[in-house]
């Protein structure tokens, strides 16, 4: 036993290392051979997605982050020029067309030449100034704030006061697809206040330029810089306060029954744009122009260039061939198509953003 573990044993050990370093320097040097060598061939086929051409309704609803704010106030304007021969308003509340101040414009006149006819003796007698008063009313009703004083001498046009209508407004900034979608809007529209009453109508809609001070676009994005502006009145018998956050939900036509596709499968949004008509099975996408109506942000109205049943891509190529697929960070077309039923595109996305 001793000599045993004396001898055989660390011989049997050195053997072993032996061919294990062995084994070591042949795999360093000439690899390891794989047993599957056509494993790593690819297998998967890129496929275009097809889809039919179908009609449906398009309600063309925009809804807008706004907020309360208080109107501004509307100046008073002298209506002709002279003097402030005296004020007629105290400052604080005023009806609409209520007198405000008087503004008084004299003006020489030449003197009356008479001749007796018996004589020929001339007599020049002077007249007294030609006086013209004017008076300016207040525009709105409000809180009025007169900013001339009496004998000031006043031209046409020059701000003599202002008057604080006390009314409210929703105001929110548009992007420059939804000034596209909301082109010819007006009227009314939908207000829902946070934290407030029920929705409620608002009227006396306006669709206005960009903000004051707004940036330049942003190339990158320019979906995300304010292009336009948007306000309605709120109603007299609503609570409200200025400050509060709102939104806005302005419906700009409907159609039903019309021919519809998805907005991915359209070059464009508004007006006009391009789609990629796949002619027969297997055969090559070829390129149309397409007449845009309404649109709901997930799929847009064709008026012209399409029927029920063609079928075109459902995501546009982009310049290298490829097609463009769902924006997969926007869950919006996920969310609609679920909620239609849609499992074609609903799988489409899916296959689309997660593989």
């Amino acid at each position: 036993m001793g000599v045993t573990r004396q001898y055989v044993f660390p011989i049997l050990r050195i053997v072993i290392w032996a061919v294990i370093a062995a084994a070591l320097v042949k795999i360093a040097f000439t690899g390891a051979e794989l047993d599957a060598p056509d494993a790593l061939q690819p297998t998967g086929q890129v496929t275009e997605s097809v889809i039919e051409v179908g009609t449906g309704t398009v309600t063309n609803t925009v809804t807008v982050p706004a907020s309360v704010v208080a109107d501004a106030p509307v100046e008073v304007r002298a209506t002709a020029r002279g003097t402030v021969s005296r004020v007629l308003a105290d400052d604080g509340a005023v009806a609409a067309g209520a007198d405000v101040l008087r503004v008084r414009l004299e003006e020489p006149r030449d003197p009356q030449v008479s001749v007796d006819p018996e004589t020929g003796v001339e007599t020049v007698t002077e007249r007294s100034p030609r006086a013209t008063v004017t008076t300016v009313t207040a525009p709105v009703a409000g809180t009025l704030d007169v900013t001339v004083l009496e004998d000031q001498e006043v031209a046409v046009g020059d701000v003599i006061g202002t008057v604080s209508p006390g009314t409210l407004s929703v105001q929110g900034t548009l992007s420059a697809d939804q000034q596209y979608r909301l082109v010819g809007a007006a009227g009314e529209a939908q207000v829902t206040l946070k934290g407030g009453p029920a929705p409620f109508t608002c009227t006396g809609l306006t669709i206005g330029g960009p903000p004051a001070g707004a940036e330049a676009p942003d190339e990158g994005d320019p979906a995300a810089t304010s292009t336009g502006t948007v306000s309605c009145a709120v109603p007299g018998d609503v609570t409200a306060f200025a400050g509060l956050g709102a939104e806005i939900a302005i419906t700009n036509g409907d159609a039903a029954d019309v021919v519809v596709v998805p907005i991915s499968a359209v070059l464009g949004s508004a007006q006009s744009g391009r789609v990629w008509v796949v002619p027969a099975e297997g055969a090559e996408p070829q390129e149309r122009e397409v007449a845009l109506g309404l649109t709901d942000g997930t799929q847009v109205q064709v008026t012209e260039g399409l029927a029920a049943g063609d079928r075109v891509l459902e995501f546009t190529p982009l310049d290298d061939g490829t097609e463009a697929g769902p924006d997969c960070g926007d869950t919006a077309a996920y969310d609609a198509a679920a909620a239609a039923g849609d499992v074609a595109a609903m799988q489409a996305y899916e296959q689309a953003c997660f593989g």
